[in-house]
């Protein structure tokens, strides 16, 4: 590719068991539905901008404190042992021997959570500055849906998490929360997009590089003579590609050093020579040469307005300015906060081991109660 690129009977646990596998992407989106939200905002596990000390004088389950509001063990044991049976549920609990760069899958996760919950406490904290507060059906709604998880789980898993159902009630309102103050920040945004504004071409391309990759896969330049000889190639493809009796997929198959041929996209999603040579072109045109960093191209318009994409298209840019409007409020909040991380007990948790803790439904639960 050449362009830049979150009830309590046994009958109904089963069930859920049974559908975690094929449900597996939509739950792990709802667990990073605030990394989503807050990635245009840079946010990693903890805010490069919020000032984090390390310091003594925690209770004995607290793990961090961020201003007034604290997060605690069971907490958080909530959200790992959630994510880790998800996972495990897919791929079988061999999947947290991996690791990438001597970080573990396990370590990974962890910081996502302590990611998430640190999100979710710090909108927590903005609601009170709008002064968004829950409902009283909302607030209900939380407890309805605490109820339900908390029935879910046998002695085993409540034990060892340390939960009680005032503590998912907590959870459950607390993220109902942070999803109702980011609805308000993001109030204003306007969803109608024009079809100008979104429209969506549909172009084929030869593709001729001008670097290559060494062992390593680090990039290497082409000298200047190799550059001119790929010239040359690309200047030879598009004589053959204007000819009358020209098959351009077979010249992609032929001659392109792209791994894909075609590519439907709107503006902003391509190299700035690449976007403006494609969108000029008429249906059925082929364009001169056109350079990237990527190499030399040439490229035939196809449709010069993609129905189905322009639409999935207004869909992004709508959610992509939620994620800047949201994200500037939330950049700006957070730089005046101080968190307190307890560092020690941070270190010493570690995923349940124990077959009886199967619990994923928590994310699964929230949503059923509160629909989008």
């Amino acid at each position: 590719m050449f362009w830049n690129q979150e009830n309590g009977t046994i009958r109904e646990k089963r069930r859920r068991k049974k559908k975690r596998a094929g449900r597996y992407g939509a739950a792990m989106a709802a667990v990073l539905w605030l990394a989503g939200v807050l990635a245009g905002c840079g946010t990693p596990a903890v805010d490069s901008n919020t000032k984090v000390v390390l310091t003594t004088g925690f209770a004995k389950d607290e793990i961090f404190r961020i201003e007034s509001i604290s997060c605690r063990l069971p907490e958080m044991m909530v959200y790992l042992t959630n994510s880790q049976n998800q996972y495990e549920s897919v791929y079988g609990p061999e999947i947290w021997k991996a690791n990438a760069e001597g970080v573990t899958l396990e370590q990974n996760i962890k910081d996502t959570a302590l990611a998430r919950i640190a999100q979710i406490k710090t909108m927590n904290l903005l609601a009170g500055e709008y002064e968004v507060e829950l409902s009283e059906q909302e607030a209900e709604m939380a407890k309805a849906a605490a109820k339900a998880y908390f029935s879910s789980l046998n002695d085993t898993e409540k034990e060892l998490m340390g939960v009680t159902e005032e503590v998912i009630t907590g959870l459950y309102a607390e993220y109902a929360l942070a999803n109702k103050v980011y609805q308000f920040i993001i109030r204003d945004i306007n969803p109608e997009i024009s079809d100008d504004e979104a429209r969506t071409i549909t172009v084929q391309h030869i593709l001729i590089k001008t670097y290559a990759l060494d062992g390593t896969g680090a990039r290497i330049e082409y000298t200047e003579n190799a550059k001119k000889k790929a010239y040359k190639a690309a200047k030879d493809v598009l004589e053959l590609a204007r000819q009358e009796d020209a098959d351009f997929e077979q010249l992609i198959e032929k001659y392109s050093e792209d791994n894909k041929g075609t590519y439907s996209f709107g503006k902003g999603d391509m190299e700035e020579s690449f976007e403006e040579a494609a969108f000029n072109l008429g249906t059925g045109e082929i364009s001169d040469i056109v350079e990237t960093k990527f190499g030399y191209h040439i490229i035939k318009c196809i449709t010069t307005f993609d129905r189905a994409e322009t639409d999935a298209n207004k869909v992004k840019i709508v959610e992509e300015r939620k994620k800047e409007v949201f994200g500037q409020e939330y950049d700006t909040f957070v730089k005046s906060l101080t968190r307190n991380l307890n560092e020690d007990l941070w270190d010493s948790i570690t995923f349940l081991d124990d077959p009886a803790v199967t619990t994923a439904d928590f994310f699964d639960i929230y949503g059923e109660y509160f629909k989008e």
